[in-house]
């Protein structure tokens, strides 16, 4: 065996082997030239393999990655192992890959990637990448997208903004983008200038629109947005045009469930003719541009006015013809008063013959009971009429002016008035 000659003492210690230091012992180079032997006459053939990407770098023309392979259902390491795309190998696999992804070459992807193992004296064991599989990454890509999906699901809210009604007018719109995108420069030109004269309101909340910052600059601004709430109608989430590689960072689920359960409409314009992002599935209106998104809220806002012009030309057509309706029914009535007031007139003169003559004939009936007892009272007075009593021979005794009507009311010597047919006269009581 190599290590035959090799003494360890009882305690445990090394003793050098007899013979010399060298003899029966390997350098590390030389052991580090037996490994790279057998590796290269073990695995002469490049090949494929699927790990995922804890890291990428570029440092000058090269590509440097670290392959990780994770035990299931959990993060732990259970393979690891770094990697290189050489110069030549890597200005053909990066346009490839970002062409047929549309994203760049990232930590935490799932990579298909063809390799040949080496293995250096100074730097070790690494993997030589050849080739890639770009398809396999799509379907790592699409399969994480589609989970976002389904969990946004599961939980109730992929569909909340979409059932939010857009206000009417929508004039009031806070907008989050990058302050110095292109895309944001167009949005106000088009919407602040538009042919119509339409009066907006616009409030920038800056954000990032590319890379890692994306998820929490973005929801940063939707919190700011949503502590004055009452001061906008809408969300505007514009970018302008680049790389679809540059949006991936519209695809975290952390961001979808923002935009999804934010209480105002989520407009997004994030420029790009690819599928949509899981932030354009969950807002309430995509839109493929900026400029699509002004046009999107001008569009509302002539609509409004068309709406309008509709109501307004409704209620003149309405009340032109109510007014025609009455004025033909004024004529109709007017019309018609001559002979209403002839029927009227001779209707209410035959009343008044009528009551003219009820009138006659009850007057004439309470005339003559009238009539009929004056006559009685007349009688009765002719009855008692004094003069008819002095014509009888009777005569009134009065004393002070009062009649006496028992002779014990006088006394001797009182002054006394006698009233006669023919005149009175005057005596002293004996």
């Amino acid at each position: 065996m190599l290590f035959d000659d090799i003494d360890i003492t009882p305690n445990g210690t090394y003793s050098p082997p007899k013979g010399g230091a060298g003899r029966g012992s390997l350098s590390l180079y030389e052991l580090n030239l037996r490994v790279r032997s057998v590796l290269e006459d073990t695995l002469c053939e490049p090949v494929w393999i699927q790990a995922e990407l804890s890291s990428v770098s570029t440092r000058g023309p090269h590509c440097y990655v670290e392959f990780v392979q994770k035990a299931e259902g959990g993060n732990t390491f259970i393979a690891k192992a770094k990697g290189q795309i050489w110069a030549n190998k890597w200005v053909l696999i990066r346009p490839y890959f970002e062409q047929t992804t549309g994203q760049p070459l990232s930590a935490g992807m799932q990579v298909m990637v063809q390799v040949e193992v080496t293995f250096h004296e100074v730097y070790g064991y690494s993997l030589n990448v050849l080739d890639i599989n770009p398809t396999y990454t799509l379907g790592d890509i699409a399969r994480r997208r589609q989970e976002i999906l389904r969990q946004l699901e599961e939980e109730g809210v992929i569909n909340l903004n979409k059932e939010l009604e857009l206000p009417v007018p929508v004039q009031r719109i806070a907008v989050i983008s990058s302050e110095s995108a292109a895309g944001w420069g167009d949005f106000q030109n088009q919407l602040l200038q538009n042919e119509y004269g339409l009066a907006f309101t616009v409030q920038l909340f800056p954000a990032v629109m590319q890379g890692e910052r994306v998820e929490p600059t973005i929801i940063e601004a939707l919190n700011q947005i949503a502590a004055e709430m009452d001061r906008w109608d809408v969300v505007v989430i514009i970018r302008g045009g680049g790389a679809t590689s540059d949006l991936t960072g519209f695809d975290t689920l952390a961001l979808a469930e923002n935009v999804a359960q934010f209480p105002l409409p989520v407009i997004t314009g994030i420029g790009h003719e690819r599928d949509d992002t899981v932030l354009d599935i969950v807002s309430h209106t995509r839109v493929k541009t900026p400029t699509a998104a002004a046009e999107f809220l001008i569009h509302l806002g002539v609509e409004q006015l068309q709406r309008i012009d509709t109501l307004k030309a409704a209620i003149t057509e309405g009340a032109q013809q109510l007014l025609h309706q009455q004025q033909m029914r004024l004529e109709r009535v007017t019309g018609r008063i001559p002979s209403l007031w002839e029927l009227y007139k001779t209707n209410h003169l035959h009343r008044l013959d009528n009551i003219f003559n009820e009138l006659q004939n009850t007057i004439r009936v309470i005339f003559d009971r009238q009539h009929h007892r004056l006559e009685l009272v007349t009688a009765q007075l002719d009855a008692a009429d004094p003069v008819r009593i002095y014509r009888l021979g009777y005569s009134v005794v009065r004393k002070d002016g009062r009649a006496v009507r028992d002779a014990s009311m006088l006394r001797p010597d009182d002054e006394v008035e006698i009233t006669m047919e023919h005149g009175t006269a005057k005596a002293v009581i004996k």
